[in-house]
């Protein structure tokens, strides 16, 4: 017999009480996501399996009295890139949050780094105790009115289907290139369907007929839903819904309404973009699961669409759920409701113990150092203090206006404050500069707005990260203070940082592509909350997160208004306009 036979042939002898199991757990509750009731009997375990659930003797055994046991976890939307961590750190953290299994989008670092980038994501990603499953990204650059690092076209990323961990095509949405259809997205969507991958959509702000476009594509998912009625619409057309609660998008309360007992498993939960304070500080999609069940919904069918509805959905046969012959990913509760978390179990193996994952489940980092390429990923091009100014001839002007805890922008049209022919920024109105530079190609582009919603009383905040081509933004109540804000982040070769006057009062440093971190998830929280301290000193609100709104303000596939290193982006002609505003 060969490996596979052999493995095979011991899962039935265990399953027949032939043999004893590896590892047998007795006395918990089972949460059985396949009829929605609970269970009891003995989980034997071999070779990282379930063989069977019923009576059982094992070599070893564990006991979960007074326990629930869950299948583990499964985030099916997610931006490790969000996280600020490199692959390995991110899953020491979810792994603590009863999370077993993500699936990625690595089109943050794509962007940035192009194919390099994804196989450093990949590398990064082996021999891990969560298994991190990757979507291709699909729009590299996301539009052609920004300036992005890198583009990827069918041909690079047909070769990385053959990478066991690669499910599928990461969400499409260019929808003026899918609605063309545009011959280069044609390529990337056949690519992966010939191929027998899977589809993600990425369907914000589209009509119901639109989301025609999508299915006709093959297109299966959508986490872009921000209300009820865009959410029955996608269920209505056969889409999976993704219920998103992340640190900037929290859509869950809005979409719950639209669950409802028939379409309930064609629902997953997702975290889509989550700063690495809030996924230890309050979780992964373990807390999408409370806050649902807190808002009404039955707590096995909120367990369920975070494990067997997400693992359908990816085509992920053998997870999601506690039963002979899927994986022995398993979450041990002291309580039900409240998720308590008292142990997570990985193909068979405790991995957390008392909320802190075991350092054994963890090898050290063997891949190979991070490319130059990717390190050294800032470079600007003659950066002055007066490339910042923005001339006007009339005081009514373009605004974005920011929506706390949501990527979707308000345009606004506001008198502002004009002096020497120049915008100056208003405390007092709340009107601040916003700019986006260009760093990685050497264009010099800088585009320039003006942003209503941080509330600073002074100083200025700028970022590498920001969505999707990640150049550096900045938004700040004076030029002097933004341009040492930008120039510290170009320094750092990519980060976050808090400047008031000439000092910089934190700094997060984001080497990896202006991305990641290489440092272990506790000195990135630390850092993190260093530059909260920093926000608090310049007066920014503690409602939503200002670095999250910042990196979302240069997307220009959200509504409504956002800016690019080449100017003013209007969702709804999408086109650039003007920062004064027509009368």
């Amino acid at each position: 017999m060969n490996s596979n036979q052999n493995l095979l042939a011991r899962r039935i002898q265990v399953a027949g009480k032939q043999i004893p199991a590896d590892l047998v757990i007795k006395g918990g509750k089972i949460v059985n996501v396949f009829t929605g009731e609970l269970m009891e009997g003995d989980i034997a375990i071999v070779d990282g399996y379930i063989a069977g659930i019923g009576s059982y003797e094992g070599k070893r055994t564990a006991d979960a009295a007074g326990k629930w046991i869950i299948p583990g976890l499964i985030d099916g939307h997610v931006h490790i890139e969000s996280s600020m961590l490199t692959p390995q750190e991110f899953a020491k953290v979810v792994l603590q949050h009863g999370v077993t299994a993500v699936v990625t989008d690595p089109h943050e670092i794509g962007s940035v780094a192009g194919v390099k980038g994804i196989e450093y994501m990949l590398e990064r990603s082996n021999d891990l105790p969560v298994d991190i499953f990757v979507m291709l990204p699909s729009c590299v650059p996301a539009t052609t009115f920004e300036t992005c690092a890198a583009e990827l076209k069918a041909a690079d990323l047909n070769p990385l289907y053959a990478n066991p961990k690669v499910l599928g095509l990461a969400e499409v949405m260019d929808f003026p290139a899918l609605a063309g259809p545009d011959s280069g997205m044609l390529d990337k969507l056949s690519g992966a369907l010939d191929q027998g991958k899977l589809i993600d959509g990425h369907a914000a702000g589209i009509a119901r007929e639109d989301v025609n476009i999508f299915r006709a594509a093959g297109i299966r998912t959508d986490h872009e839903c921000i209300n009820a009625e865009e959410a029955k619409q996608r269920l209505d057309l056969g889409m999976y819904l993704m219920i998103r609660e992340g640190t900037a998008a929290k859509d869950l309360e809005a979409l719950l309404p639209a669950v409802t007992a028939q379409n309930a498993r064609r629902c997953l939960f997702v975290t889509d973009d989550k700063l690495i304070d809030d996924l230890l500080e309050e979780g992964s999609v373990d807390h999408n699961i409370r806050l649902a069940i807190s808002k009404g919904l039955n707590p096995i069918t909120a367990i369920q669409m975070a494990t067997l509805n997400a693992a359908e959905c990816f085509g992920l046969q053998d997870r999601g759920a506690i039963g002979p012959g899927y994986r022995a990913d398993l979450v041990l509760l002291d309580d039900l409701n409240s998720l308590s978390i008292a142990e997570v179990y990985k193909h068979g193996e405790c991995v957390v113990v008392q909320g802190k994952p075991v350092t054994e489940a963890f090898p050290g980092n063997t891949a190979a150092e991070t490319p130059k390429t990717i390190i050294e990923s800032c470079r600007l091009t003659d950066f002055q203090l007066g490339n910042l100014a923005i001339p006007l001839q009339s005081d009514t002007c373009n605004v974005i206006g920011i929506i706390p805890n949501s990527i979707v922008t308000r345009h606004l049209k506001e008198k502002v404050q004009v002096k020497n022919g120049l915008f100056a920024p208003s405390v007092l109105h709340d009107q601040l500069k916003l700019a986006v530079v260009e760093r990685h190609t050497g264009t010099g582009n800088i585009g320039l707005g003006i942003v209503k919603g941080f509330g600073f009383a002074k100083g200025a905040i700028a970022s590498s990260v920001a969505h999707d081509s990640h150049n550096i933004i900045a938004a700040g109540v004076s030029d002097q203070e933004l341009f040492t804000a930008i120039r510290h982040i170009a320094a750092m070769n990519g980060g976050l940082t808090v400047v008031s006057g000439d000092t910089i009062l934190a700094s997060l440093p984001l080497p990896v592509a202006g991305l990641l971190s290489e440092q272990g998830y506790e000195q990135v929280y630390a850092e993190m909350k260093q530059l909260y301290a920093a926000l608090r000193e310049i007066g920014a609100p503690e409602h939503f997160n200002p670095f999250l709104a910042l990196s979302f303000l240069a997307l220009p596939v959200i509504p409504e208004l956002k800016l690019t290193d080449r100017g003013l982006f209007d969702f709804a002609s999408y086109s650039h306009i003007g920062i004064e505003a027509a009368n």
